[in-house]
């Protein structure tokens, strides 16, 4: 099975007007998909910096003299720019999703079809893993947590299970989880459990904050007239990006200057989020909730 199947493949790489000379930036290595198809158009003065936080991606790295590899979270991007003397840049290609391979190893604990420990971590190195999210947090911030991050309509009795499970036996396991969820799923079973996974997924990976940090990056390191491409998966994700396109900030308050004009520091390419066509859900069916939004820095 291939690692993973790049979403929105030809559309991001279009999206991303790529120039031969360019410096570009596909902040979510991956399986390498976009990567590969970016490098295919620079010439031998462009350059792609590849950045991602899981090392099981290592395997997948090209050997191209074009390429730079930074293990690390995309929220340290400028930081990691500036170690390799780069300031501006042409292109930054995101896709937030997580990747088939983080879903099917069941070791990583990404995915309620399988039995292992309760892990999450994008970061192997990361210390906090589910399990000690679900085993130390209060009922009030467990509850928050489900609620803001995996919208599950039942949370506080979710969060108050868990709390009054835990006091019995720690949870430890993806099989632990079920038996306490089981009795509370509300609905389609999948999407209960889908919600309540990618709940706990955001909070143990600090996926928000991460976005935040790497979008304010993003905004200073394109040069005029760069691309932002972009796919969320969930509304969470693609609210905060449509704000952030839209007006520099992620509430969506429009900031006015001395004159009273509005600063908009993007001009927006997709007034609607791009969606795969049916043919590559039915090929991809992971694909089905993505969403793409391209921005051009003024």
């Amino acid at each position: 099975m291939d690692y993973h199947d790049p979403v929105l493949l030809n559309e991001s790489i279009e999206a991303l007007n790529i120039k031969e000379d360019g410096c570009y930036i596909d902040a979510t290595f991956g399986g390498g998909g976009h990567s590969r198809s970016i490098l295919q158009q620079l010439g031998a003065k462009g350059h792609l910096f590849g950045f991602d936080q899981d090392k099981d991606v290592l395997p997948n790295l090209p050997e191209n003299d074009s390429f730079t590899f930074v293990h690390h979270n995309f929220r340290f991007l400028k930081r990691f720019l500036k170690l390799h003397g780069v300031r501006t840049v042409d292109g930054i290609l995101a896709d937030l999703g997580v990747s088939s391979h983080q879903f099917n190893t069941a070791e990583r604990g990404f995915s309620y079809r399988y039995e292992a420990d309760l892990d999450m971590r994008m970061n192997q190195n990361d210390e906090q893993q589910a399990s000690d999210i679900l085993n130390t947090y209060s009922a009030e911030a467990l509850q928050q947590m489900f609620s803001v991050y995996g919208e599950v309509r039942n949370s506080k009795t979710l969060a108050l299970t868990i709390v009054e499970e835990r006091s019995l036996k720690p949870i430890r396991t993806i099989g632990d989880f079920l038996l306490i969820i089981q009795p509370l799923i509300r609905g389609n079973k999948n999407r209960y459990l889908a919600q309540v996974f990618q709940a706990l997924r955001i909070e143990v990976n600090d996926e928000m904050t991460a976005l935040k940090e790497f979008l304010d990056q993003c905004l200073e390191v394109l040069k005029p007239g760069g691309r932002l491409v972009v796919i969320a998966y969930h509304s969470l994700e693609d609210r905060m990006i449509k704000n952030f396109v839209k007006t520099g900030n992620f509430e969506g308050t429009m900031i006015k200057d001395f004159y009273g004009n509005i600063e908009r520091p993007f001009k927006i390419i997709t007034k609607k989020a791009l969606l795969p066509s049916e043919e590559e859900i039915k090929r991809n069916p992971r694909a089905r909730s993505a969403k793409m939004r391209i921005a051009q820095k003024v």
